[in-house]
């Protein structure tokens, strides 16, 4: 799980410590203000790590090349100096990150740097002692199941428009399912889905499908289902072959969009219920109402104890400020907050 990251001149993050909590986390921001920065060098530091520690022993300098291509392929800046923050200093500046993971031992500890003027080389300024045992799982504001049949190999073959996030989920999800019995509370879990999307996530010949629960009715092809629903579905075939499950992290980028609000309750649930199996979920929105709904969520009984964390990031002259705390009122004012209020004034000022 990701413990904590510490950014210095890294886009628009100056000077940031994020600690991170094991259950539910929480970015909030208008857009451009660093939400999907925030995610994605979370993730590229846990995919590295995780991939490291499936290895053979690599060298210091190998690591350092595992750092750099995927910074380039997951980022695609036109060189890795672009994404060195020149906001508060001018010319030549440096960017240092360092990470701290959970994973067996001494835990999983790095730190790397890189300058303006890189091309495609990082300094690794720490070498990690352990390494994860689960693998992250990245989920990008499109969903995959519709566009998955020949992604990861068009992907391999071709120059597409899409940033490496995209590829490492079609990977995920071409491993088939788990054999045996799985763990109560992933069953559980699943069956919670399953209901959600009221029938069972399928593959045949490569094309994922869903099976309706209703005796007798025939299988829909995910272009033919809602991107709602869809959205579902990618989660509960995660959880069906093993890359969701206890340790692991989930990142995603905006659940939010493209869906109507009442699949973004279930959405809301399905963050909640993953968080509570153990699963560290860490999420970027700037919707007020997937947070009014996990907030609704955080006081049923079920999800009392699910640890929760906000990341609220607002605008601030030259950077970006962060703000942090366990509840959305322990957080700064943002602007999707006053927005909202502005626009309930002038609603009831119709009258």
């Amino acid at each position: 799980m990701l413990q904590q990251l510490d950014l210095e001149n890294f886009t628009v993050f100056s000077n940031d410590s994020l600690a991170f909590c094991p259950g539910l986390n929480i970015v909030i921001g208008e857009n451009g203000t660093g939400k999907s920065h925030l995610l994605k060098i979370g993730y590229v530091a846990a995919q590295v790590a995780y991939r490291i520690g499936k290895s053979q022993r690599q060298t210091k300098d190998e690591m350092g090349r595992q750092l750099a291509d995927k910074l380039i392929t997951v980022f695609r800046p036109d060189s890795l100096g672009r994404l060195v923050s020149r906001k508060r200093k001018p010319g030549p500046n440096r960017c240092d990150v360092v990470v701290k993971l959970a994973a067996p031992g001494e835990g999983c500890n790095f730190a790397f740097s890189f300058a303006t003027n890189s091309k495609t080389d990082v300094r690794l300024d720490a070498v990690p002692l352990g390494f994860p045992d689960a693998g992250p799982v990245f989920i990008p504001t499109r969903e995959m199941l519709s566009v998955f049949p020949g992604f990861a190999a068009a992907y391999r073959q071709r120059e597409l428009e899409f940033d490496e996030t995209y590829y490492d989920l079609a990977l995920a999800l071409e491993d088939r399912p788990l054999r045996g019995k799985r763990p109560a509370s992933a069953s559980a879990l699943i069956g919670n889905l399953e209901d959600i999307m009221e029938g069972q996530v399928v593959v045949d010949n490569g094309r994922f499908y869903l099976r309706p629960n209703a005796a007798g009715a025939d299988s829909l092809e995910m272009p033919l289902v809602a991107e709602g629903v869809r959205k579902v579905a990618m989660v509960a075939y995660l959880l069906v072959n093993g890359w969701l499950r206890d340790k692991s992290i989930l990142f995603w980028d905006e659940p939010e969009t493209n869906l109507n609000p009442r699949l973004l309750r279930n959405v809301a649930e399905t963050l909640m219920a993953l968080a509570k199996q153990g699963v560290q979920v860490i999420a970027a929105t700037h919707s007020l109402f997937l947070l009014r709904e996990l907030e609704i969520l955080k006081s049923d009984q079920r999800y009392k104890r699910v640890a929760t964390r906000y990341f609220a990031l607002a605008p601030a002259t030259d950077e970006v400020h962060v703000s942090v705390g366990d509840r959305v009122e322990d957080v700064d004012p943002i602007a999707m907050l006053d927005a909202d209020l502005e626009q309930s004034d002038r609603y009831m000022d119709l009258d």
